[in-house]
């Protein structure tokens, strides 16, 4: 495939200004950039005018249900609503069943894969078998197998003594720790956030201290034993401040991401029980959510990752105690977060590429996508004047648990090119 897309607006992860440029695509990479480019025979020409050229997004905190939950999502259709909204690759979580805690179960996904998905997907593993958190999970075998990343995502290692010993274990490997922070004596039934819209519904509230003990004791534990620890979906104010003062000590490595879902929405929106907020850890407060923003901006956050999380209909019908968390996220992320903080100027395009292209690779150790003069083609066209409507039909998600639908929101992702291949074309 060659192709010439003319006119763009060229986002990078170093600027806050968008180049203006075209960009010759052939055999997979980046053959030129710049002004008044001539089509090579053969080559297909796209007029970029009124879009921006950004590095596909890569989404570090996915779960895509497979093995053991097909209802839900598949790695097949998860990988498909990750194109859908600009996303060329992706980690799962291992709360599957069975989990991924051994070489055999990563191996299975990792052929199911290779098999169903147009985009890479990594997985990450169990730091206890079952994530049960009590004995340690197959990790050198996993290892073997090019995982990096150990989790008990779902929950939190319980037992802070198994995760030090994991720490010292696998740090010698390269391997680092992805902790969900809870402490499940405090955070309850997990409903909803604890606080004035808790007691107003009667429900019984997830208080924000249980996700700031373990941000702390987990970023501890690290202190302790030389790893690095990553800090998932963050969802309070003072949990952030605790990770940028660990992060101003200097002397252990944390990283943190935040979700777009506790930057967009409090505990407020959950309404008249709307299921499709109910999510872990809860929706918190206004001053959380500007929190988490200014972190954001402030680069206490490394990145930003969905927490993608598909639940079927009948499940999320449930009434709200009984209806599982989560929230489904990589369909809407990218339009989500260009319509409410690019579009209102409250950051750019530079922080999107940075935060949810460049450093979200970087923590898997893999190379961040950029636009330049020999880079693989790893791209998308947004349409900053288009709109997106969030119907069923538009999803590609097996499941539709996101309080976006039906929403129409500024900006459309246009164009996705991984490689030699056009993943998605709405032009």
């Amino acid at each position: 495939m060659t192709l010439l897309i003319t006119n763009a607006r060229i986002a990078s992860e170093n600027s806050p200004d968008l180049t203006a440029a075209d960009v010759l695509i052939a055999d997979g990479k980046i053959q030129q950039i710049g002004q008044g480019l001539t089509a090579p025979d053969g080559a297909r020409v796209i007029d970029a005018r009124g879009r921006v050229l950004a590095p596909g997004m890569f989404d570090a905190h996915v779960h895509f249900r497979e093995p053991g939950f097909e209802a839900k999502e598949t790695i097949a259709s998860g990988t498909e609503a990750a194109i859908n909204g600009g996303i060329t690759g992706v980690v799962m979580m291992p709360n599957t069943s069975p989990a991924i805690d051994s070489a055999t179960v990563v191996a299975n996904v990792l052929d199911i894969a290779k098999r169903t998905s147009r985009i890479p997907v990594y997985t990450s593993g169990c730091v206890t078998k079952g994530r049960h958190g009590k004995e340690l999970a197959g990790i050198d075998g996993m290892r073997a197998l090019g995982v990096t990343m150990l989790t008990d995502d779902g929950d939190t290692t319980g037992d802070p003594a198994v995760l030090l010993r994991a720490m010292e274990y696998a740090t010698e490997f390269g391997m680092f720790f992805a902790s969900h922070c809870e402490v499940p004596e405090l955070a309850g039934p997990r409903a909803l956030n604890e606080g004035a819209v808790s007691y107003r519904l009667g429900i019984k509230g997830s208080p924000a201290c249980a996700e700031e003990i373990i941000i702390d004791r987990d970023i501890r534990l690290a202190h302790a034993a030389g790893a690095h620890i990553h800090i998932q979906h963050v969802s309070s104010k003072l949990g952030m401040e605790t990770i940028r003062w660990w992060k101003q000590r200097g002397d252990v490595k944390v990283t943190a991401e935040v979700s777009p879902h506790h930057l967009l929405f409090t505990d407020e929106h959950i309404g008249d029980y709307d299921t499709n907020y109910k999510m872990n850890p809860p929706l918190r407060t206004q001053a959380d959510n500007d929190g988490l923003l200014q972190g954001l901006i402030d680069g206490v956050f490394d990145l930003i990752a969905t927490d993608h999380a598909p639940h079927t209909p009948f499940e999320k019908s449930q009434d709200f105690i009984s209806a599982p968390n989560g929230i489904t996220g990589m369909d809407t992320a990218l339009v989500s977060l260009y319509h409410h903080f690019v579009a209102t100027g409250k950051f750019g395009w530079d922080l999107i590429v940075k935060r949810y292209s460049a450093e979200p690779r970087r923590l898997m150790g893999l190379p961040a996508v950029s636009i330049e003069i020999g880079q693989p083609a790893d791209l998308i066209l947004f349409d900053t004047e288009a709109q997106t409507t969030f119907t069923k039909d538009f999803m590609k998600s097996k499941s539709q648990n996101t309080p976006f639908i039906d929403q129409t929101l500024t900006g459309s992702v246009d164009l996705v090119v991984l490689g030699q291949e056009i993943l998605l074309e709405r032009l």
